[in-house]
């Protein structure tokens, strides 16, 4: 994926929603809404993790690609001119993934499944985890995508000095209870690999007992909020600046003495 387009300031907007059980319907019909209803335009716009389902582990709920999500994201984007990140549960020769699925304004995207499944929640039992991180190529921005509990394994966040990415983006159904973790985490990552990062966390509760708190939030790289949501259903624009990030990575070139390191599977 490649926007011919470039651009130095890139604008990213953070939906923070409760989400509607099992209701793919009244989910996409709500975010279709948030999202008309933006302060502005976006060059990417970010959904929660599961954001049509909430997180399920109840394979009726996954569909199959090029079906009605993967249709409505397209129309998302071709509308707002915009990327649309965000992931849901799919159905594939079988076996079931929890998707995050970057989808372009050309109807053309990308995706990658998850790789750390939350077997705390038996979310292993049910879905089949990735065994490919993604990095995009967008507006000139090198882009990381990942989902919710993958942010707790920092190897696999881990930037790389010979190309490093410019933005970490998570997706998530992140519950209340471990609300410290999120957002110590959060900076942690974008402290580590001198990176913007974005956390987009739903709100609300489901029928599991869980509660979420929100608390999304972009950060630059040192690990400082630009914006925070509370804890609300409520949708926020975040520009970064490039030049910033550039001049940072010059002047303190940390990346430059990180460890090599392979992943064995």
């Amino acid at each position: 994926m490649h926007a011919a387009q470039q651009t130095e300031k890139l604008s990213v907007a953070l939906i923070q929603t409760d989400l509607f059980w099992e209701d793919t319907t009244a989910n996409l019909a709500t975010l279709e809404e948030k999202i008309a209803g933006l302060s502005g335009p976006a060059d990417i716009i970010v959904l929660p993790e599961m954001f049509n389902s909430g997180f399920t582990m109840n394979t009726a709920a996954a569909e199959p690609m090029n079906f009605t999500t993967t249709r409505w994201m397209k129309q998302m984007a071709a509308q707002t001119k915009a990327l649309i990140i965000g992931s849901f549960a799919v159905r594939e020769e079988g076996r079931y993934y929890n998707r995050l699925m970057c989808v372009d304004p050309d109807g053309s995207y990308v995706f990658n499944d998850k790789k750390h499944l939350f077997s705390f929640g038996k979310e292993h039992l049910t879905y089949t985890p990735g065994k490919s991180r993604l990095v995009i190529d967008y507006k000139g921005w090198k882009i990381c995508p990942l989902v919710c509990y993958d942010l707790r394994f920092p190897v696999w966040s881990r930037n790389l000095a010979s190309d490093p990415y410019d933005l970490l983006i998570y997706v998530a159904n992140w519950p209340a209870k471990r609300a410290h973790a999120w957002n110590t985490l959060l900076k942690a990552r974008a402290i580590e690999n001198q990176s913007f990062a974005v956390g987009v966390n739903r709100i609300g509760s489901d029928p599991n007992g869980l509660t979420y708190q929100g608390d999304s939030v972009a950060l630059d790289f040192l690990g400082e909020p630009l914006s925070m949501l509370a804890s609300a259903e409520t949708e926020k624009i975040v520009t970064f600046n490039k030049a910033e990030l550039s001049a940072y990575r010059g002047a303190f070139p940390a990346l430059a003495d990180a460890d090599d390191f392979q992943i064995n599977w």
